[in-house]
């Protein structure tokens, strides 16, 4: 039996799978594979039956990534089957494939604190512990306590905060892992205090990012002391379009698909924003969004 057999009977799969369907950019080729397991236990067995030579890729939402027009030459798996949030006492536990925002929300009910930020980051758990997502002054590892790693060998180890060395927009997980949970510590407080900054935080970002359109996130971090996208704006390139790619009118850290943008389009407008600020400012901006199969 091959491993595509094997793994088959684990959850679902299919070949020459379109990832421009699955990112928020909406831009991509195609996966060779794509697996999507039936729970965590399938997917950790899954992990024991793939050849070492197959390039694996987690996907969850899948923003903050540009997929190369190429697609991926490997299996892609798709975790937002495993999406789990339980809350005990001040500490809440959530699958890798859990939606941030669907965490804060769970958090405000149960009137726990601290987590309020990830109402406005769009991606999932696994790629916010990944990168360390955060927003309006927090991150993930401000209230991360540990993770249940999956290492390429099919086993399961915990990691601390501490363990993973957790920087801005960084984490230094083991090569070739997945992150399967994570547990924060918050702290209580008033249910309605929590969901009213949760909506205080949802419309400064609806007032003030490209909502409307395909779009990656902030695809430069801010260098220490100024933001990127005031650097964009000040060298005259806001509302710039390459092909069908642009940089938005609104913010101008992030760059919109208009329609049919490849990935080539998104890479042009990021040379020439990283180019011309490093030329009129000397600040070499570094990508905030996650290549796959192609690279600045």
């Amino acid at each position: 039996m091959s491993w595509k057999q094997a793994i088959t009977a684990l959850g679902a799969f299919e070949s020459d799978t379109s990832l421009a369907e699955r990112t928020t950019l909406c831009v991509g080729g195609h996966a060779r594979w794509l697996f999507r397991p039936s729970d965590e236990a399938a997917l950790v067995k899954a992990m024991t039956l793939l050849p070492h030579d197959i390039e694996i890729f987690p996907l969850g939402r899948g923003s903050n990534l540009l997929v190369s027009d190429d697609g991926i030459d490997g299996l892609v798996i798709d975790l937002n089957g495993l999406s789990g949030i339980t809350i005990s006492g001040s500490h809440i536990v959530a699958n890798a494939g859990a939606r941030m925002g669907k965490i804060a929300q769970a958090a405000a009910s149960a009137g726990l604190a601290g987590v309020e930020f990830m109402a406005t980051v769009p991606g999932d758990l696994g790629g916010g512990v990944a990168m360390n997502a955060g927003a309006f002054g927090q991150q993930v590892s401000d209230v991360l306590v540990s993770i249940q790693v999956l290492h390429r060998d099919g086993k399961v180890t915990d990691m601390q905060r501490e363990d993973l060395h957790m920087v801005y927009r960084w984490t230094n997980l083991p090569a070739g892992s997945l992150v399967l949970s994570a547990m924060f510590a918050l702290k209580e407080d008033d249910a309605e205090s929590i969901k009213e900054r949760m909506r205080v935080m949802r419309k400064k970002r609806s007032d003030t990012q490209p909502l409307a359109l395909p779009n990656c996130g902030s695809v430069f971090k801010n260098p220490e002391g100024d933001y990127a996208a005031r650097l964009i704006e000040s060298v005259g390139l806001k509302g710039k379009q390459i092909g069908h790619a642009r940089i938005s009118d609104v913010h101008a850290n992030f760059i919109v698909n208009e329609g049919s943008a490849s990935c080539e389009d998104v890479l042009a407008l990021m040379r020439l924003a990283k180019n011309t600020v490093l030329e009129q400012y000397g600040v070499d901006l570094e990508p905030e969004v996650r290549f796959v199969g192609c690279a600045l």
